[in-house]
């Protein structure tokens, strides 16, 4: 506990009286203690495989090894590793240049702080360790900071008095206080600074000057395209200078970017083409607000700045990008090319590999669909075939009593025949209609906005829906004709044929009877199903709302939902083709063609042995269709096309994955640190 004990103040409460250091020293010793074992335990092995330095048997953390322990592993800003060493002062309780492994300790204690943050940056502006900040302190810690040639600030200021006091040294910071001083203190910096560069008093300073400004204080929060036409903000109003209001606008911007992308991101995505103005950007500010936040001259600097020169367009997330994040580039020219959807020899080698790698996939996770569901489709196949008009009584009373005498007749294999051919044929079936689709939709997609047309979406849909048959009418005879087969088994004492026999029998025309009822039924089905899965994702579930990624379950719901519209609808059809598929037996019914057996169908046995099976088929399909999707989506996932060469989304802290607490602590801090003066850390490490 001693060595615990020498470094404490790192963790102790900015209070003025003794009596209260005391005891936060005490609670803070107690928070160490109950840091969790296997929190510890990663602790200790983040300072093992960092801390190379060794003094008498002892590992110890030098400010490089330091920055790597404590680093992100992926920060979402500019900020540069260096700029960590910042931090390295705090950790550095004995000031002897190292950190040891208690020191670590109680740094990773501060960091669960959830005000962790402000409370690193009082830390490192507390240079006596008083738990208070004098104006001497203050004072001569920010000027540490402030390079010769940087803007000057004025410490004798009215701001500063009113924190501080006329009287230096009289009124010390406690740490509440500190902390709402630094959150002012960008505003009194922007103030000076104007000021001092608007030499003539005229309310005007030159697109350099702006620039200057800016990059001493908010740099690090800008994208170099955005700092390249910082200069350009003088083209907002006539003269080619730039007001004060026009300075604090942009800081406003800055400092409340986090705002500013949750409105841009809820706006496009409610927005009907993915794109918005300004009027939409300031009537969603004001819909999802309590107060209006953002002025007119703020949204305008938003679009100036995102249009590239140009406020007065509609625009999509990713003309935003440059904007929102401080590490965007401008797209390569093969890039653009991309986003355009120009077609060269390397594009149209990369559509052919991505239709191939897509159609791969596609079989595998139709084959796990069908797997899974094939023991229902046996059952809607034979309750579609059984005729109301033979003689005597119905084999099948109703799906389950058609469950009951199959495994009853026929045992567990029986709610399988047939599964072969099916598996066979419903890898290029469904690899063919998730690859057309896919195909299909990304050619119609507006490349910046993620959007389709649902005229391109029914396109696609049914598209991919025609496309299939060319699979699926071959196998589905065969595989009908092999269902019925224990039936008539049981029936006839038939012997069961195999399905190389079938397919002899039927010869290649005989494989496409029923050709236009498949048709009929596949191209309504896809039509209605992929936009209805599509919009169920991003409507009901809100997929790509501010980052978000569908679950499992929200996927296959959306999935298996999509399934029972577009399942029921196309019965009809469905029962058609199973008649003109299914050899008539004696006795029954022989139809000439679709439109024959639909007639007979109809004046024979009514309207509702249009829907035969359907319930059955909703139970097939819709738990099929799920989690073939939902399989075809995850494979996406974990085996990703290693040639995928398209446009990267805005990724921001809203769409990152959530990393250690502790890290970001630590990099709100450095933050805040930061505001200070862009370049903090290298100086003044």
């Amino acid at each position: 506990m001693a060595p615990l004990m020498s470094t404490i103040h790192c963790d102790t409460p900015p209070q003025t009286s003794i009596a209260s250091k005391a005891v936060t020293a005490v609670q803070t010793v107690k928070t160490a203690m109950s840091v969790p074992q296997n929190e510890l335990k990663r602790w200790r092995k983040t300072f093992d495989t960092n801390a190379q330095t060794v003094i008498e048997s002892e590992k110890f953390l030098n400010v490089e090894q330091f920055v790597n322990a404590i680093a992100p592993k992926s920060d979402l800003t500019k900020t540069g590793r260096t700029q960590y060493a910042t931090l390295f002062r705090v950790a550095d309780s004995t000031k002897r240049g190292l950190v040891s492994w208690d020191d670590f300790v109680i740094f990773e204690t501060i960091l669960k702080r959830p005000d962790a943050d402000y409370w690193i940056a009082f830390e490192y502006f507390d240079v006596d360790n008083s738990g208070t900040i004098t104006y001497d302190e203050f004072k001569n810690v920010f000027k540490a900071t402030i390079a010769a040639e940087s803007i000057p600030f004025d410490f004798d200021c009215d701001w500063v008095k009113l924190y501080l006091g006329k009287k230096n040294g009289t009124h010390v910071l406690g740490y509440s206080e500190f902390t709402q001083m630094m959150k002012g203190l960008q505003g009194e910096r922007l103030r000076q600074a104007f000021k001092y560069l608007d030499q003539d008093q005229d309310g005007f300073i030159r697109p350099d000057q702006f620039k200057r400004i800016i990059m001493e204080i908010a740099g690090h929060k800008l994208s170099d395209a955005v700092i390249q036409r910082l200069p350009t903000l003088c083209t907002l109003t006539p003269g080619g200078r730039i007001t004060y209001s026009e300075v604090n606008a942009f800081h406003n911007v800055v400092r409340e970017m986090d705002m500013v992308e949750r409105i841009i991101r809820e706006a496009t995505a409610k927005s009907k083409d993915g794109r918005i103005d300004q009027s939409d950007f300031l009537n969603h500010c004001a819909a999802s607000t309590r107060y209006a936040l953002f002025t007119p001259m703020e949204a305008s600097i938003i679009f100036h700045f995102a249009g590239r020169g140009s406020s007065q367009q509609r625009l999509a997330l990713i003309d935003f990008a440059q904007l929102l994040d401080p590490r965007w580039n401008a797209p390569t020219e093969v890039g653009e090319k991309a986003v355009t959807g120009s077609l060269t020899a390397m594009s149209i080698i990369h559509e052919i590999a991505q239709s191939a790698y897509n159609f791969g996939l596609g079989g595998i996770a139709g084959a796990i669909g069908a797997t899974i569901v094939y023991p229902i489709d046996l059952v809607k196949t034979r309750m579609q075939n059984q005729r109301s008009t033979v003689v005597g009584q119905l084999l099948y009373k109703n799906s389950l009593d058609c469950v009951r005498k199959v495994f009853h007749n026929e045992g567990f294999l029986g709610f399988y025949r047939g599964l072969g051919p099916q598996l066979i044929g419903v890898a290029p079936e469904k690899a063919i209609k998730l690859t057309v689709n896919d195909f299909v939709r990304k050619r119609a997609m507006d490349p910046e906005t993620g959007r389709i047309k649902l005229g391109w979406e029914l396109v696609a849909g049914g598209g991919a829906g025609g496309c299939q048959v060319i699979f699926t009418n071959p196998l589905e005879i065969v595989k009908i004709r092999l269902q019925m087969q224990g039936e008539a088994a049981k029936l006839e004492g038939a012997v069961s044929k195999g399905a190389v026999h079938i397919v002899r029998q039927l010869g290649l025309v005989g494989l496409y009877k029923g050709a236009s009822a498949c048709l009929l039924r596949d191209i309504p089905f896809s039509a209605i199903y992929f936009p209805t899965y599509a919009h169920l994702k991003k409507d009901m579930f809100h997929e790509g709302y501010n980052g978000k990624q569908l679950s499992f379950f929200e996927t296959l719901a959306s999935a298996a939902i999509a399934g029972m519209p577009a399942a029921y609808l196309t019965t009809p059809a469905d029962v058609v083709k199973t008649r003109l598929q299914t050899e008539a037996k004696t006795g029954q019914t022989n139809y000439k063609g679709m439109i024959d057996a639909f007639s007979k169908i109809y004046r024979e046995e009514g309207f509702k042995a249009l829907f035969k099976g359907g319930p059955a088929r909703i139970i097939r399909s819709s738990p099929q269709f799920g989690f073939t999707l939902v399989a075809y989506e995850y494979l996406h996932k974990f085996v990703p096309y290693p040639f995928k060469d398209e446009p990267k989304a805005v990724e921001t802290a809203f769409t990152s994955q959530p990393e250690d607490m502790a890290r970001i602590r630590a990099r709100n801090a450095l933050r805040i640190l930061l505001d200070v003066h862009g370049n903090f850390g290298p100086r003044s490490a």
